[in-house]
């Protein structure tokens, strides 16, 4: 088979992530494998393998002829015969419909707000999907929506999985104590919820006030960005919560940590959580998405049913103040995620699935 992921640029975010994940990951056992970004590069590209062929369209609008005819080359001169689109890249795979018939198209949908999909527009899904083969989603809550919303039959779904990054750049150094560390793996966007972790990061700094909070994660420059900032520095927290912005070797990041949370209000399910797992983190989340299905309530970490403060420090500070549940819970997520959450059991899922529809 030959396939090509489409994804609209290379910024560290969890889609992205995947797409990589799954250049990568095919690369070894089909024909032709590649990543095509649509509109922007950025650090995921050093995750890349040799052996994933690249190209950058470098589309600068949503309806860009050159970029659709850029993309069409690319296609028939490598004979590919399935483009997997990432979220919103949904488009730029209908639009190369329109050129070329014969092309078969999956959407993946990592829609990150599956906790308020009641809100989510329907109309250009339902208008472009047609078009469409298949449809993974990367929770249940998501392939149900597809299925009873959207009228899409052939939808799979299957968990997002982690991969050691082929990182070409030293990890940064993080500020604090060794030992006294809590990461948290998420851009700053809304769905986020950092509001919840500076509240939680004012409790522990009461009662820990040697342990530290590392946030690494892009920053738009937006207001939410600023509004996290201001209050970081209106509660005299500058001490104890350190942004680093987008970064490469996570895995190196995440050995320099003990704790991994994650304060979302809404979740897809989170490569961040996979890649506590792989980390051995200990972990403290809010109970959204599908994070339940990955988290056993003390066994493999701990969930926060309400996303309330004062609920996600008593479970942060029982992790504070036992290396022993620490060690216990990083075990346990480690195996969860190498049984459940791995290449090979998301590989043995996609691939019948998608020979099916190539042929």
């Amino acid at each position: 088979m030959r396939i090509l992921q489409l994804i609209d640029s290379l910024e560290a975010g969890g889609a992205e992530r995947m797409a990589v994940n799954y250049g990568n990951a095919l690369a070894s056992c089909i024909d032709f494998s590649a990543v095509v970004s649509t509109r922007a590069e950025g650090p995921l590209k050093a995750a890349l393998l040799p052996t994933t062929h690249y190209f950058f369209l470098n589309k600068k609008r949503a309806l860009d002829p050159k970029a659709i005819w850029k993309l069409r080359q690319i296609v028939k001169r490598h004979k590919v015969e399935m483009v997997h689109a990432h979220s919103t890249s949904i488009v730029t795979a209908f639009l190369l419909k329109l050129f070329c018939p014969s092309i078969k198209l999956i959407w993946h949908d990592h829609y990150g707000d599956s906790n308020f999909l009641n809100k989510r527009d329907k109309g250009l899904f339902r208008m472009i999907l047609p078009f469409f083969n298949g449809i993974i989603s990367v929770n249940h809550d998501l392939k149900k929506w597809a299925i009873d919303q959207l009228h899409f039959a052939n939808t799979v779904y299957i968990p997002n999985f982690p991969a050691v990054d082929l990182e070409t750049t030293a990890a940064i150094r993080l500020e604090g104590e060794a030992n006294k560390r809590i990461v948290c793996l998420a851009n700053l966007r809304p769905q986020k919820n950092h509001f919840l972790l500076l509240e939680v990061a004012l409790l522990v700094r009461q009662s820990h006030p040697d342990w530290t909070f590392h946030l690494i994660g892009k920053d738009f420059d937006d207001d939410y960005s600023f509004r996290i900032k201001a209050k970081i520095k209106a509660l005299d927290l500058e001490q104890t919560i350190f942004l680093y912005g987008t970064q490469n070797a996570v895995q190196e990041i995440l050995a320099q940590a003990n704790i991994g949370i994650l304060t979302s209000a809404s979740e897809g399910l989170p490569v961040a959580l996979l890649e506590y797992g792989l980390a051995k983190l200990a972990v403290v989340t809010t109970a959204v998405g599908e994070i339940p299905s990955i988290i056993t309530e003390d066994t493999n970490g701990f969930l926060v049913l309400n996303q309330e403060a004062t609920e996600f420090y008593e479970k942060l500070k029982q992790l504070i103040e036992s290396t022993q549940l620490q060690n216990k819970f990083g075990l346990a997520l480690n195996k969860t995620i190498k049984e459940s959450y791995s290449q090979e059991s998301a590989l043995d899922v996609y691939m019948p699935w998608v020979q099916k529809i190539v042929k």
